[in-house]
């Protein structure tokens, strides 16, 4: 598995309905969309790209997205360990809808997804087998149950004799595909279902931002 992820959603409702029905994005509210959630940043555009290609953005480079209903950010800085921590004014923007962060590194195995209603976090996870569970609010989501259940566990190779048992009840990266398809509808790796968003047909803006002051505050370096 190989899907890296810092994706950040706001939508009026379910972010995979409103995925469903949406077509191109327009640059003018796409354009107003980054620069409330980068105020005083400098911005430049640049070439976008597809939602399925856009999940983890080069350094310095964010891809966007205003459609009807739903707004879509992918930048790596949003990939922090603790979801709670992120910057206050991304969250203030979500008054009144909801708010998804996923992200995921497929180098270290760490997933982490969060999500807040009107502002509030309702859930926020994050987990690595390096770090363990570095943070666990709210009470976990249906989809998440079997993995918690121990029916994903990871296996062990035959040809390593003293392999450690994988330190986590589950690989990190599955549940982070799942947890991809229940919030968004798509996933980045597997076989997709046949009722998944194509991420292929979703087109996404291109900016490079220059911060006013260095990343922006609690942002990670993976």
């Amino acid at each position: 598995m190989g899907a890296k992820t810092g994706l950040l959603a706001y939508a009026d409702g379910d972010i995979q309905a409103a995925l469903r029905l949406v077509t191109a994005a327009g640059i003018a509210e796409t354009t107003e969309l980054v620069g409330r959630l980068y105020p005083g940043w400098g911005m430049e555009a640049a070439e976008g790209e597809i939602l399925g290609e856009s999940t983890y953005p080069a350094d310095g480079l964010t891809y966007a997205a205003s459609f009807p209903g739903v707004d879509i950010v992918c930048d790596r800085r949003l990939m922090i360990d603790r979801p709670s921590q992120l910057p206050e004014h991304l969250v203030a923007a979500s008054a009144g809808r909801r708010m998804v962060l996923h992200a995921m590194h497929s180098v270290v195995d760490w997933l982490a997804f969060a999500v807040w209603e009107d502002g509030r976090l309702v859930r926020s996870l994050s987990l690595s087998p390096e770090s363990g569970v570095i943070e666990d609010i709210g009470e976990p989501f249906p989809f998440e149950a079997p993995y918690w259940a121990g029916d994903h566990p990871v296996g062990m190779d035959p040809d390593w004799e003293d392999e450690a048992p994988y330190p986590l009840p589950f690989h990190p990266l599955e549940l982070g595909e799942e947890a991809l398809r229940a919030f968004f509808g798509f996933i980045l790796e597997g076989w997709p279902a046949p009722d998944d968003i194509d991420a292929d047909e979703l087109r996404l803006h291109g900016f490079r931002l220059m911060a006013p002051g260095g990343t922006m505050p609690g942002a990670s370096t993976r």
